[in-house]
């Protein structure tokens, strides 16, 4: 997991190749008139999701891991926390879906972190770094993100 600001991406295009062109596409491209909806960057291997919500109590949120893509979520408009740990930590809750590269995980120990995500910050999540997004800071409030999902 890597956590930084829109203005400190040049830090982590060694990361690689893939990694490079995604943050070079949020640092060139401005989102925030963007229409939800995916967009491809790179076909299926680096493409971007723009989506809009309120966030939530942590009470709602649910646990949630990739297998076959790295996301890179970006904060457009409002402010989240985003709930983080190691998968070791985790026990599998609903069966893995392969077409949404999605499996949704529960954990009965404190071993996560919540990270605080305001406008233009990013955060880069790996397969083992389970996570849990969508989390209000305080109460409740509009968020748009863009998630990047880049094929491992």
């Amino acid at each position: 997991m890597i956590k930084n600001s829109l203005k400190y991406t040049k830090n982590y295009y060694n990361l690689s190749d893939k990694i490079k062109l995604a943050l070079k596409y949020l640092e060139q491209n401005d989102l925030k008139e963007r229409e939800n909806g995916r967009y491809d960057i790179l076909g299926d291997d680096i493409y971007i999701n723009i989506q809009d919500y309120t966030s939530k109590p942590e009470t709602q949120g649910k646990w949630e891991a990739h297998r076959k893509y790295i996301d890179i979520q970006f904060m457009i408009k409002g402010s989240e926390r985003i709930g983080v740990g190691e998968i070791d930590n985790y026990q599998k809750s609903e069966a893995y879906d392969e077409e949404k590269d999605l499996e949704f995980l529960n954990t009965t120990n404190d071993k996560h972190q919540f990270i605080n995500m305001n406008e233009n910050d990013f955060i880069i999540l790996y397969p083992q770094d389970v996570h849990m997004p969508q989390i209000a800071m305080d109460t409740p409030s509009y968020v748009k993100k863009a998630v990047v999902k880049i094929s491992i």
